[in-house]
């Protein structure tokens, strides 16, 4: 799978001398939890969903702050195709990484719902990093993906300076995004950006769910409760960690 490792590699580039870039990896299936649909309703879902999250990029200024993004979308969210886009991309840039997809526990939903983003990935880039740190340069890892904290550990033995992650279903995936991306694309650090957009999410899901007499949260909450982990909080015009001396 990860053949590109094995092509003659270009002459590594200094930190400093960096661009950055976003990987977007863009893939709703139309699921909604709980909901059993039919087919052309996920359709609808799927399309509309896709389509905002592309708009919601270019009317936030994710196009104009990174020297370059990639979507990777629908049939393209594949094991194959996304480690082809890591290690191309961390050739010239610090990649910050969008994860605007489906999760399970320690994976990821791919197309349709029929493949999945799992140890096919993770496995060959793990043993390709520990050999080579310069192959990967990971900043952030930013998903409003379910369970995403179970990926937290993967994501930060990649290098990764900070991840995000909900302890169970994520039930906000908005406005968590949009306003995650109006602090950080404005230069929070990312710990203050996923914070702030979870408080306000929480207090949206609050008129939903409401506490329960006895003063306990319900349980959509607890479940989309973000976490935050990583190395270092860091800010998008951060200068780039020289990682090339070996993985941490």
């Amino acid at each position: 799978m990860l053949s590109t490792l094995e092509q003659t590699r270009l002459p590594a580039v200094s930190p400093a001398a960096k661009g950055t870039a976003l990987l977007v990896l863009l893939e709703n299936v139309g699921y909604v939890s709980g909901l059993d649909l039919p087919g052309w309703v996920r359709a609808i879902i799927d399309t509309v969903t896709e389509e905002y999250a592309k708009l919601l990029l270019r009317l936030l200024g994710a196009h104009r702050r990174y020297d370059r993004v990639l979507i990777l979308e629908d049939a393209a969210v594949t094991n194959e195709r996304v480690a082809a886009a890591l290690l191309d991309l961390s050739q010239g840039h610090r990649l910050d990484l969008l994860l605007l997809v489906h999760g399970q526990k320690e994976c990821l939903v791919g197309y349709r719902g029929e493949s999945y983003i799992d140890s096919g990935l993770f496995n060959p880039l793990l043993d390709a990093y520990r050999r080579d740190p310069a192959v990967l340069d990971l900043g952030i890892v930013y998903g409003v993906n379910c369970y995403g904290a179970s990926l937290a550990p993967t994501w930060l033995a990649l290098g990764a300076d900070a991840v995000n992650g909900a302890l169970g279903v994520n039930w906000f995936p908005e406005p968590s995004l949009s306003l995650f991306l109006v602090r950080w694309l404005n230069g929070a650090t990312f710990s203050e950006a996923v914070e702030t957009s979870f408080r306000w999410a929480r207090r949206v899901g609050k008129l939903i769910w409401p506490d329960t007499d006895a003063g306990r949260e319900d349980p959509h909450l607890t479940g989309s409760q973000q976490i935050v982990y990583g190395r270092r909080d860091v800010r998008l015009f951060d200068p780039p960690e020289d990682k090339s001396m070996g993985a941490i």
